[in-house]
This record gives C-alpha cells, structure tokens and sequence, in this order.
C-alpha cells in the first residue's frame, strides 16, 4: 500500500486523511506488458505536477546532446515542426527554440507549463490522444518529429495514445520514445522505479508489439545509461521505406530473448529479490543509528517514495531530505512525512551520511557534495545493492 508518489504534503495536509492505494505490478500473459492496476487519474496525478526537469543538470546536458543528434541525422530546419509530448518545462524544447525550428510542447500540467511559456516555448495544456492530435493536424501541428521523453510509462490509455501518435505524425516523419528499459530496471532490481504514476514497464519486445498494431515501425534503438537504463527507440510510419530497420533492432531482441524477458516465469523470480534489498536496507540503517550517528536524505523524487514507503523509513531514520526544487521544499514526502529543506540545510547541520534518493544521479550529487567529507560524511546508495559511499 503507498500514496501517490508525487503528493507532497503541505504541513496543514498531515493532520488529514491521506490516500494509500495497493502498488502490484501485473504481467500480461498474452503481450507481457508489467503493468499496475490504475487508481489515480491522470488529471489527479499530473494536472498540478511538482516535478521540474530543468533541475538536474545531467538531465539538461541529455536534452542539450538529443536535440543536436536528432537535428543532424533528420535534418530538421526552420521548415520543419518538432512537438513533444509531456514537455515538461520547456526544458528540451527550447534547444530546438534556438536553433530556430519550430515547436509546440503538450503539456497537462498547468503549473509546469506556465514556466515553459515563460522560457519562450509555445505549450498547449493538454492530455495527448487521438482526439488531441486530430485537432493538432486540423490546426496544421503535424508533426515532423515527434518526441516523449519519460511519458509512455505515464499512459493509462496505450493504445488511444499510440494512435494518436500514428495521426500526429507527417508520412515521412519520425517519433523518438525515451522510457526505462524494464530489462535493466530487472537486472539493476529498481524496483523503486515502480510507482502509481508509471502504469507501465516496457520491454523493447513489448513496445514493438504496442506500436506495430497501429502500423507503426521500429527502425532504430539505441541504449542509454539515464534512469539506471533506458531505451531510446525510434518509430516510423510502416508504409515510409526511407529509414531502413537498424541491425540494432534485432540484436536487442535477442538480447531480451536470451534474457528471458519473452517467458513469464522470468517475472515471477523479481519479488523475491525485491524483499531482500528491503531487509538488506533496513539493517544497514539500523546499524547506522545505533551507533549514534545521523542521516540526511538528498533529492525527494517519486522513486524514493516508493522506497521510503516500501521499505517503512520515516523520521526514525531521516531526519529530513533536501531538493534543489523550490516547489518541493516546505513540503512533506507523502506516507513518511519527511520534511523537505534547501540544500544548504546540509551544511548547516552536518549529518554523518547522506541518503542518496536519486541514486541514478548518484554520481552528480556526490560530487556537488563533496564537502561532506571535511567532517568525515559519507554517502548512503540504496540502489541496486544498499552500500555506504566514501
């Protein structure tokens, strides 16, 4: 049982009510889609978002390196459009703002688009489908590349979402999808990556299936390290013989095959491992308290509440954590009810370690952290095996 991820309680909230709801990722026999059964609304979940990109700067140096690799290999100029779904902030868009081409972010979060806007990308407050992106090509928005970075797993309606993506797109134009690669989330055991607001956990052999039943084609993957693993996948329309299919294509496929991601029993054995780094965790920090020593947490991201909460850490363990996100902070992390602070705070009460919540980023906070170790501070690192850091 876990609240919503992505529910930061203001400090009036925590004397009310809070909602739990069961976390149970589901395989589908027939496709072998791992997904949850779905509770929260999207317009619940996403119409007031408080996660902004624009605050990891590895995050941005991603955008900045995608939207110069897509420009030249699909030779975008100022003739084309580029649209992304879940723009988020503006965030990778506004490269493309630069470079002078054309843009249009969708975005349902009207909070988080307001702040777009204001950085000069034109974003439409909308939830994507087809009804959507028949209004989009009515209006002329057909797309010449269409972009979702970290949405398809957000999608409760798949199918009506791909689809739309099939309307959206110019004949000879090209969708880029970016999500974790449920491989590595298997092999890496981020299990905290499973929340409410992630209805689905893709293979590469499952999302091939998902598009080609709305006649569209996978001709190139590429492997990334973002998010503990993801898959950058690229689509077209199955009738556009311009973009020949990859040899990466099929090399991944067997790669998953090999890996058991085609068989259900593969599935069954993750839970188990789960368990264990829960117990692995719990007494590493409860050796850590016992000898008297104190923990702050760094980062308040939707995974590390799925850990928290999982895992039963609340104040007994963390006396706080920080975020460089100014619309967490002044908050509570929902079900532990750990204050969220400025980062500064660590300076200012010197814990003795650091929990590291986005551990993906572990490397980056480490080093804009570095000063811990003037008093002898260390690193907590939960994922993919609890471990102290130096």
């Amino acid at each position: 049982m876990s609240p919503l991820s992505n529910s930061y309680l203001t400090d009036d909230q925590l004397r009310s009510m809070e909602p739990y709801y069961p976390l149970h990722a589901l395989v589908c026999e027939s496709c072998l889609l791992v997904q949850l059964e779905d509770y929260g609304s999207p317009e619940q979940i996403f119409s007031d978002y408080a996660y902004f990109s624009s605050y990891s700067d590895t995050w941005l140096k991603h955008a900045r390196q995608y939207a110069q690799m897509v420009t030249e290999r699909f030779s975008l100029s100022s003739g084309s459009k580029a649209i992304e779904i879940a723009s988020n902030d503006g965030y990778l868009l506004r490269n493309f703002v630069e470079m002078r081409i054309p843009v249009l972010g969708i975005e349902p979060a009207r909070n988080v688009a307001e702040v777009a806007e204001k950085a000069g990308v034109p974003t439409r407050v909308d939830f994507f489908g087809t009804a959507l992106a028949g209004r989009l090509v009515s209006e002329g928005h057909a797309a010449d590349l269409l972009i979702g970075n970290n949405v398809l797993a957000h999608v409760p309606a798949l199918n009506d979402f791909v689809r739309g993506m099939k309307i959206a797109l110019k004949p000879t134009g090209v969708i880029t999808l970016e999500f974790p690669h449920l491989l590595r989330l298997m092999e890496g055991n981020q299990f905290d990556t499973i929340y409410h607001e992630h209805f689905s956990y893709f293979s590469f052999l499952t999302v091939e299936k998902v598009l080609a039943k709305h006649g569209l084609v996978l001709f190139d993957v590429e492997e990334l390290s973002t998010h503990g693993g993801s898959l950058r996948i690229f689509g077209r329309h199955a009738q556009d013989d311009s973009k020949p299919v990859s040899a990466r294509v099929e090399a991944l496929r067997s790669c998953e095959r090999n890996a058991g991601l085609d068989k259900l029993e593969t599935y069954a054995t993750f839970a188990e491992q789960v368990k264990e780094t829960k117990r692995n965790l719990l007494s590493l920090l409860i050796e850590i308290k016992r000898s008297g020593s104190t923990i702050a947490g760094y980062g308040a991201p939707a995974k590390g509440n799925t850990l928290l909460n999982y895992c039963g850490i609340g104040r007994d363990f963390l006396d706080y954590t920080v975020d460089r996100n100014p619309h967490k902070q002044a908050h509570f992390l929902p079900g532990s009810h750990i204050p969220v602070l400025a980062p500064e705070k660590i300076r200012e009460t010197r814990p003795d370690y650091v929990f590291v919540l986005p551990w993906n980023l572990a490397g980056e906070i480490m080093e804009q952290l570095a000063f811990i170790r003037d008093w002898g501070g260390r690193f907590v690192v939960p994922i993919p095996k609890p471990e102290v850091r130096s």
